[in-house]
């Protein structure tokens, strides 16, 4: 258990023991918990005093299925919240297997010097310059890595956007495949990055030094049961595998909860042709891939490879939430369309759900049209060519709002909705208004509620307590470097106990179920404490204007549960 401090002022590297008050931290628990404690909440999030912080879960690096998740944090500069941002592919696993529970980045190069931070198979690490990389696009940079470098190395990595220190520019993170398309897009994280004058962390692949697991027999049995228990579950055994999370497409459409034309409508004109199972009919048209491994160890595939008509690569993978953002929102029901915009969104290195969110503001307000393809791409390129425009849309939906004098900018604290409408899915609405790290479906979607008609998404009844529970388990899961696709499989009965089985048999903790609550409360409660120091209070938990006031087609409903009602949301707090 080590971590690794690189002071980018003085280009410096420390490596130490982890400091006791972290020990037993992973993921989102250690990122939240760090920065709370380490970064002066009134600080400039792009200036030398935040820190960047990188750490796997508490899991990664060991042989339990889906749990290369890598949490990335710091004071973001799209909220000026504190922030952590998840991706997946290998590095959270590389990073486990050297015995790395955390990378901390400080201080600033000097303007115009780039850096390249190298972890060897020994997990020695070293600060190289990168200026050579300067203004590189993220496949190509891999690319170039890889050659430099050699092929088994994890790259996390800025585009031009994070270079431009832009408030949507995301970190991009290599796949199984080596393609840098999984993305820890939400909270601006690649500016931070930028800012520290680090363009990639390259992590050598088949480290040998992990952490010891406490009790190796019990953890054996732990892995199997969590196997058991994902493969027999519904979702990540089923839909995930066969449609990935655009299966969510053709059910949210028809609950009238998906947001369309920049959310005036709960429904997309044509949803069909972006479905899953047109993504799904057409992959298997063009010989692409509709069940990818994209994270290591994952046994969900729910990811995917999108081909063009001439078989070759576009995208991977083609998620739900970019198909509504860069789809649902612009009016754009085309695959071939949305899929080019992701992989520039991935290339470039933004958020493709804060960029959708901007685009659609700007075509709200009169620039382009909805359901103009082209006109789409073209602007999602000026944020790589550093155009006046093109800053503005890679600042996100808000700064697009402002630009234009547009005030229905479907935002909380900065950072934009996901797709599912707060006014036919109210629970989701609580989530956004209240999670600490602005509107992020991750943090507690309650999509599947729904689905399994456990709670009525267009009743107030029962939404705040149920967006509380799940953000106090979501908290807890995310420390433990699990894929949420797999963790729904874990969050009761046998899949639970197996997981909760699996952190005591690595750790030699004795945890009880009650212990996953008071985790993530423990985590929540420092997020909440940053904030509050950070100026924050009750009055930015609160939607934009119109969800309360414009009825949303075709239920014409509206957000209606009282601010008092979200106030209650964390009352473990009092």
């Amino acid at each position: 258990m080590k971590f690794i401090w690189v002071d980018m002022t003085q280009k410096s590297i420390r490596v130490e023991g982890v400091p006791p008050e972290y020990v037993g931290l992973g993921g989102r628990g250690l990122t939240s918990i760090f920065i709370n404690s380490e970064v002066p909440p009134t600080c400039d999030a792009l200036g030398p005093e935040n820190k960047l912080i990188i750490a796997p879960g508490l899991l990664s690096g060991t042989s339990l299925v889906n749990t290369s998740r890598v949490s990335i944090g710091g004071k973001s500069p799209l909220t000026g919240t504190i922030k952590e941002s998840n991706a997946g592919g290998t590095v959270a696993a590389d990073l486990g297997r050297l015995g790395i529970t955390a990378i901390v980045v400080e201080g600033q190069a000097p303007k115009g010097e780039l850096y390249i931070l190298k972890i060897d198979k020994e997990g020695e690490a070293e600060l190289v310059s990168a200026n050579e990389y300067k203004g590189m696009r993220t496949y190509a940079l891999a690319e170039k890595i890889h050659a430099d470098y050699g092929v088994k190395q994890a790259v996390v990595c800025i585009g031009p956007a994070g270079e431009f220190e832009l408030a949507s520019a995301s970190i991009q993170v290599t796949d199984v495949d080596g393609r840098p398309c999984r993305a820890a897009g939400r909270g601006g994280m690649g500016a931070l990055m930028g800012s520290k004058g680090l363009k990639a962390l390259v992590v050598a692949q088949g480290g040998k030094t992990p952490d010891a697991v406490a009790d190796p027999e019990a953890f054996k049995e732990a892995v199997k049961a969590v196997v058991e228990a994902v493969k027999a579950n519904p979702m990540s055994g089923g839909m995930m595998p066969a449609l990935g999370t655009a299966g969510l497409v053709a059910p949210v459409n028809s609950m009238g909860a998906f947001p369309s034309y920049n959310a005036r409508k709960g429904v997309l004109e044509g949803w069909e042709k972006i479905s899953g199972e047109s993504l799904a009919e057409i992959l298997q048209k063009r010989g692409g891939n509709p069940s990818h491994m994209g994270c290591s160890q994952c046994i969900v595939h729910c990811s995917n490879e999108f081909v063009d008509e001439q078989g070759k690569y576009v995208t991977s993978s083609l998620e739900y939430e970019t198909i509504w953002a860069m789809g649902g929102m612009t009016g754009v029901a085309d695959l071939d369309i949305i899929a080019r915009l992701d992989f520039l969104c991935d290339d470039i290195g933004v958020d493709t759900m804060n960029t959708g969110v901007a685009v659609a503001v700007a075509m709200d307000s009169g620039h382009g049209q909805f359901g103009d393809g082209q006109a789409i791409i073209d602007m999602v390129e000026e944020i790589a060519q550093g155009t006046t425009f093109g800053r503005i849309l890679g600042s996100g939906p808000v700064a697009v709002g402002k630009h234009f004098g547009n005030p229905r900018v479907a935002a909380v604290k900065g950072q934009s909705i996901a797709a599912y409408d707060p006014r036919a899915m109210k629970g989701n609405g609580v989530t956004y208004a209240t999670c600490p790290m602005g509107a992020d479906h991750t943090a507690g979607n309650l999509v599947g509620e729904y689905l399994m008609q456990i709670l009525d998404p267009l009743k107030t009844e029962g939404q705040v307590e149920t967006s509380r529970n799940i953000q106090i388990g979501v908290a807890a899961i995310d420390c433990t470097g699990m894929c949420f696709m797999a963790a729904v499989a874990l969050v009761e009965g046998a899949g639970a106990e197996a997981l909760l089985n699996a952190i005591n048999a690595k750790t030699g903790a004795q945890l009880g179920p009650e212990d996953v609550g008071v985790l993530g409360i423990r985590v929540l409660t420092a997020e909440l404490d940053f904030n509050r120091r950070a100026g924050f209070t009750k009055e930015d938990d609160r939607l934009p204007a119109f969800f309360y006031n414009e009825p949303l087609p075709p239920h014409n409903t509206v957000f209606d549960i009282s601010d008092e009602e979200v106030d209650s949301t964390f009352n473990f707090l009092k």
